[in-house]
C-alpha cells in the first residue's frame, strides 16, 4: 500500500466516525477543503461514491459502509499496536475518546482536566457530553460514562461515584401558583420538565419508590430535554417540576431557596456513575491514566 492510500483511508474513516468533513478535518490537521480532494481522490481510485454528503450531514454510501466495516479493525488494531509500543518506553500518549453524562463531564471531568493535562501533556482528550445514552462501539469510543443500570452488555464497568439521589423540584414561584403534588400519580395535574434519554427517543418514565411500592409515572410539560441544564433552567423559571440527580447542583440550588423538593418521601437513589468499556484483552495505558485521574489516585510513574 502506498503512503498515500494509507492517507485516503485514514482520512475516510475519520470522516464516517465523526459524522462531519469539518470535525474530521480538524482530527486530522487538515483544512476541510484538503480533506474532500482527499477523499475524493480515494473515491476516483476505487470507482465508487463512498460518501452520501448533504448540506447538514454526512454518511457513507452502501459501498462505503461495507469498506467502513473492513477496514475500521484494522485502523483500530494498529492504533493499539502503536499504544502498546509507546507503553513499552513509558510514554503515555494517543487520543482517548470518551461519550459522557453531563453529570459527569461537570462534577468529574471538568475539575480534573488541568490536573490530567499537566501529568500527561501528550494525551488529547476527545469528550462528547451526550446524554442520550449513545452506543460507544458504533461510535467508536474508547469509554463512556453512565448510570449503573444503563450500561451497554459485554462491558468492563468501573464505579466512580457513590450512589446517586433522584429528586423532584420546582421553584417557589411556580408552586406559589400550582400548588405541591401529594403523590407520584398527582404529577398528571402538573407541568413537568421532560428528559429524553431513551436511545429511541421516548421520553424518560419517572421512577418512585415508597415502602416497596414502586411506580412509573409519564409526564407532560412545556419542555423536553436530553441536557440537564435546560432541564433545571426551565425549572428554576418556574416552567415546572423537574425529575434530577442531587449531586448534580440540585443540592446547591435546594440550601439557597431557589428551588423546593417535592415528593421527598418517593426519591429514589440510582446506582452511581460507571466508566465503562468494551472488553478487550488490552487496556490502553491512557485510558487507565484516565481512570486513575477520574478516582484521585496517584499517576503511575513512568
Amino acid at each position: 500500500m502506498r503512503g498515500s492510500d494509507f492517507a485516503e483511508l485514514k482520512a475516510f474513516v475519520a470522516v464516517v466516525e465523526r459524522q462531519s468533513f469539518a470535525r474530521a478535518a480538524e482530527h486530522l490537521g487538515l483544512s476541510p477543503s484538503a480533506l474532500s480532494q482527499t477523499i475524493r481522490q480515494l473515491e476516483g481510485r476505487i470507482g465508487a461514491r463512498l460518501l452520501n454528503r448533504t448540506t447538514r450531514s454526512v454518511a457513507p454510501s452502501a459501498s462505503g459502509e461495507r469498506l467502513y466495516r473492513r477496514i475500521a479493525p484494522l485502523f483500530q488494531e494498529m492504533a493499539v499496536a502503536v499504544a502498546e509500543a509507546s507503553e513499552a518506553t513509558g510514554q503515555i500518549s494517543g487520543t482517548l475518546r470518551i461519550n459522557t453524562l453531563g453529570i459527569a463531564a461537570r462534577t468529574l471531568i471538568a475539575p480534573r482536566l488541568a490536573r490530567f493535562h499537566q501529568t500527561h501533556p501528550d494525551v488529547v482528550l476527545d469528550i462528547v457530553v451526550d446524554d442520550a445514552l449513545a452506543d460507544i462501539v458504533v461510535g467508536r469510543f474508547d469509554a463512556g460514562i453512565r448510570v449503573g443500570g444503563r450500561l451497554e452488555k459485554d462491558m468492563v464497568a468501573v464505579r466512580l461515584t457513590p450512589d446517586l439521589k433522584m429528586v423532584a423540584v420546582a421553584s417557589p414561584d411556580y408552586l406559589a401558583r400550582r400548588g405541591a403534588p401529594q403523590s407520584p400519580q398527582d404529577l398528571h395535574d402538573h407541568a413537568c420538565i421532560n428528559w429524553r434519554l431513551q436511545p429511541d427517543g421516548r421520553p424518560y418514565r419517572w421512577e418512585f419508590r415508597k415502602r416497596g411500592q414502586r411506580l412509573e409515572v409519564a409526564v407532560d410539560g412545556p419542555v423536553v430535554t436530553n441536557h440537564a441544564d435546560v432541564g433545571i433552567a426551565a425549572a428554576l423559571n418556574g416552567l415546572g417540576i423537574a425529575y434530577h440527580f442531587e449531586q448534580d447542583g440540585v443540592g446547591e440550588l435546594l440550601a439557597q431557596g431557589r428551588l423546593v423538593q417535592v415528593l421527598a418521601d418517593w426519591s429514589i437513589t440510582r446506582p452511581g456513575l460507571f466508566l465503562y468499556y468494551p472488553n478487550r484483552q488490552h487496556r490502553p495505558a491512557l485510558l487507565g491514566a484516565f481512570i486513575d485521574c477520574l478516582l484521585d489516585r496517584p499517576a503511575a510513574p513512568s
